[in-house]
């Protein structure tokens, strides 16, 4: 679905990733694990290029962008490849001084031009799936974090993206609110939604990813099967990494 190969990216003279590799498969959760500092999130937004990398090439579907530092690729080209993806950011992002449900309709009658009861359908049926839309009239200011991050996701849905990234999606909310969030992950996973998730919560990744990518210093350490890289590791920076996680492995890895 979606192919990033030899990306590397640069903020002044640091070079943030060093040629990275990524591979995102139709119908499955990606996590991209590692320290702070390690290049995930902006590997991560480099997918729907809020980041411009400055070298290497993404392919998403029939679209191939090639990037060269110090030149930006074509805007079309550019909206073509956001037009697939939707984001959810850590901070929610919500517009304040837009209702729950406005926040919803934004970008459907803004962008893609929808009429207003059609859009306003659209968010009813998405706030219920995330389990709020008894907060459709209310402000974004009245809500707790974990209801805000719930908002935010179904507003990521709404143009129905191939793609759903997730950039630290459970980090500004205490253990309590982060459940919310993660089950309604879980289920979107389990309905088949491709996800590509930035985050440190390791717990999250092994209950939700199939595919695990462990980054550190902008590199990629080791990448597979989520089960594998939890609990067989094969290199040791990746399991000296993962040792944290002593609790909250799924139940099936046990056997």
């Amino acid at each position: 679905m979606i192919r990033l190969e030899k990306i590397e990216k640069y903020f002044g003279d640091h070079q943030v990733l060093k040629p990275v590799d990524l591979t995102l498969e139709q119908g499955t959760v990606t996590a991209l694990i590692g320290p702070s500092g390690s290049g995930k999130s902006t590997l991560l937004r480099c997918v729907n290029l809020l980041e411009i990398p400055d070298a290497g090439t993404l392919e998403a579907g029939d679209e191939r962008i090639a990037f060269t530092r110090g030149s930006k690729p074509a805007r079309e080209a550019v909206l073509r490849v956001r037009r697939r993806t939707g984001m959810v950011f850590q901070n929610f992002q919500l517009f304040p001084h837009l209702r729950v449900i406005e926040n919803v309709m934004e970008g459907l009658i803004t962008v893609q031009k929808w009429d207003r009861e059609r859009a306003r359908q659209r968010a009813l049926d998405l706030l219920a799936k995330v389990g709020i839309d008894h907060k459709a009239d209310a402000w974004p200011m009245t809500l707790s974090g974990g209801q805000q991050q719930r908002v935010a996701i179904a507003r990521a849905l709404a143009p129905s993206p191939d793609v759903l990234l997730c950039d630290e999606p459970t980090s500004a909310l205490d253990p309590g609110l982060a459940a919310e969030v993660v089950d309604v992950l879980r289920q979107l996973a389990r309905e088949g939604m491709t996800m590509l998730i930035a985050t440190h919560d390791l717990r999250l990744a092994a209950s939700i990813a199939r595919s695990v990518v462990f980054l550190q210093s902008g590199v990629v350490v080791e990448a597979g099967a989520a089960r594998d890289v939890f609990t067989r590791p094969r290199e040791a920076e990746t399991a000296r990494f993962v040792s944290t996680l002593t609790q909250g492995l799924p139940e099936e890895w046990a056997d």
